[in-house]
């Protein structure tokens, strides 16, 4: 009887603890939401910070699809609930902590895959970021922390990338995996935007607009739908960017269920991309399949592409065909030479060039209207909205830093090009190899256009997504057998389904005989 009560008060007692570390748990959740990321709640949070690394180094690849989803919807996120982060931490921790645990397992590292021309472009890059702590153009100082802050966003997050996207698609299995999640969240992305045209904006969204974004998004009468994203620019330009992979990826495919599924996702974000009323977006597509033109190394695929695309241009250009549909009457705006935002944005860009000729180098990553005296010549320069993220880029690193943000970018896509031209055997894993290069390549003119490319979730789609194709010729013969495997398996199931349908007719047929 001693005992038994001795053992019921353990119990007792271990289930009082239970319930007070819930309790303490909860109210961590709740200072974390009222009041910010406190010493309290760090401190009642971190176990569970402890029961996510074990299952995290156990189940590393979880940590990648978290990071690939959350990096998705931050923005949506962000304007739906209170977070008390910057919006730029949760893909830093959890790169970071991909790139630890492959440290740690140094089988798991494939270091041969890290030397190529991107991660030159991009070391090159990072460099010259790391060397602008030194830029004092603006005379007010050197302050570490502003230009930390600044090239983590402009550079260090691309070595990142690149290097958890080089590590962890280390499969065929788990790169046909990525593409059939990034093909779901763009079919979410679009189904969104459907809700927000059906069923009208959320709270949070109403929010966002209202606090200005509505003069950006409502233009001329028409809404410009931004779904998940950060406004309509960034949702258009990176769907017509998108949308360019996936008719790739559904020419390119083997397998009917993966070229249907590809279809459907590619048709989704063109009419995602319409829905925005984005205009550069129609030349993001434009560019990304001319670039398939040379890609493809055939005539049968360059020719009606070249056809269908003059076509689809002249229609938009020389004609009133669609005019009766807000978007499309938008997106004909971009072929007009006169369209008055383009020359508010030219003549934004000559009073720039006046200033900038005395900034070599550029005002410095970091400077803002927040922390550049009223009185210095450059205030101006540190307000004006560029507009586009080369002139940006422009702004901030000068004309040195353009030209060498160019190189980067040309030495990642031409080898990514070398690549899919010369050393990929396997149609369908080349097909993959040139929809990651052209959507890459379509997504520059979004950014000439608009300052997209930095924002989420684009650096970790476009970026890994290049990262991804100078790892295709590692793992070529494995997706030769993981795609002879599927087709076979595939085959298989044609059969017995034939099979089904013939014994089907036969006992159909038995009372008749």
């Amino acid at each position: 009887m001693a005992s038994t009560s001795r053992l019921t008060g353990f119990k007792n007692e271990s289930m009082g603890r239970v319930l007070v570390l819930f309790l303490l748990f909860l109210l961590a959740i709740y200072n974390l939401n009222s009041s910010g990321l406190s010493k309290f709640s760090i401190i009642c949070l971190s176990p569970l910070a402890v029961v996510y690394l074990y299952f995290a180094y156990k189940y590393k690849m979880m940590t990648f699809w978290i990071l690939f989803v959350t990096n998705y919807f931050l923005h949506f996120a962000y304007r739906t609930f209170y977070i008390p982060l910057p919006m730029s931490l949760p893909n830093e921790l959890f790169m970071i902590l991909l790139l630890v645990m492959a440290v740690i397992d140094t089988k798991d590292l494939h270091s041969e895959r890290l030397f190529n021309l991107m991660g030159f472009g991009i070391f090159l890059w990072c460099t010259f970021c790391t060397l602008e702590v030194l830029n004092d153009t603006c005379d007010i100082g050197i302050d570490i922390a502003r230009w930390f802050t600044a090239a983590r966003l402009f550079a260090y997050q691309l070595i990142y990338i690149f290097l958890v996207f080089s590590i962890y698609i280390s499969t065929p299995k788990i790169l046909h995996k990525y593409l059939k999640v990034w093909g779901l969240l763009t079919i979410f992305a679009a189904f969104w935007v459907w809700k927000q045209k059906t069923f009208g904006f959320t709270q949070g969204e109403r929010i966002f607009l209202e606090s200005g974004a509505i003069r950006a998004h409502f233009v001329g009468g028409i809404m410009r739908y931004f779904s998940v994203y950060s406004d309509a620019a960034n949702y258009g330009c990176s769907m017509g960017a998108t949308s360019v992979a996936f008719y790739i990826f559904a020419i390119t495919a083997r397998l009917k269920k993966d070229k249907l599924f590809y279809l459907v996702t590619a048709i989704a974000a063109t009419w995602g991309m319409f829905q925005s009323g984005t205009r550069t977006a129609i030349f993001c597509m434009i560019l990304g399949f001319m670039a398939y033109v040379i890609l493809s190394k055939s005539v049968k695929i360059a020719v009606p592409v070249i056809v269908f695309f003059s076509l689809f241009v002249s229609m938009l250009a020389f004609t009133n065909i669609g005019n009766g549909n807000d978007q499309i009457r938008r997106m004909r705006s971009a072929f007009d030479p006169n369209d008055n935002s383009k020359g508010a944005r030219e003549m934004n860009q000559e009073a720039m060039r006046k200033y900038m000729k005395e900034a070599p180098w550029g005002i410095g990553l970091g400077i803002s209207a927040d922390n550049c005296p009223k009185n210095n010549k450059f205030y101006l320069m540190s307000k004006v909205p560029p507009d586009s993220e080369y002139v940006n880029i422009w702004l901030r690193t000068g004309k040195i830093g353009l030209t060498v943000y160019l190189i980067h970018l040309g030495l990642i896509l031409l080898g990514g090009c070398l690549v899919v031209l010369f050393k990929i055997k396997n149609p369908a894993l080349r097909g993959i190899g040139a929809g990651m290069c052209c959507a890459f390549a379509g997504f520059q003119v979004g950014a000439y256009g608009n300052q997209v490319l930095m924002q989420f979730p684009n650096g970790v789609i476009y970026f890994g997504g290049m990262a991804i194709v100078y790892v295709l010729p590692f793992i070529e013969s494995d997706y030769n057998a993981y795609e002879a495997e599927r087709q076979a398996l595939a085959e298989e199931k044609k059969r017995l389904k034939k099979e089904e349908r013939e014994k089907s007719r036969v006992k159909n047929w038995l009372p008749w005989i």
